[in-house]
């Protein structure tokens, strides 16, 4: 990966879900909701608390739910991908 967040920001890609449906109708991009769920890609090195680095939670592989209008889009090589604040990220999916 190309991109390495600073920080506490985390890279996330973005999970498309399916196309929903309503019976045989398919619903159209713009009713669409923005999705909430993706993968971590990369990470930050941590923040900094009363001078001393904290390691982030997250770690690349983690698939995580994060805030609706949270963090940056970026596109990068054709795929989307969001930076987020690790306060950003709701919780991580354990499968």
């Amino acid at each position: 990966m190309a991109i390495k967040p600073l920080g506490d920001r985390v890279l996330i890609e973005v999970l498309e879900e399916e196309l929903p449906k309503q019976g045989s109708l398919y619903i159209p991009e713009t009713a669409k909701e923005k999705p909430q769920e993706g993968k971590v890609v990369a990470v930050g090195n941590g923040r900094y608390e009363d001078g001393k680095l904290v390691p982030l939670d997250v770690k690349v592989g983690d698939n995580v739910l994060y805030g609706k209008y949270a963090g940056s889009e970026i596109k990068h090589d054709g795929k989307e991908y969001l930076i987020v604040r690790e306060s950003d990220i709701l919780a991580i999916i354990e499968k």
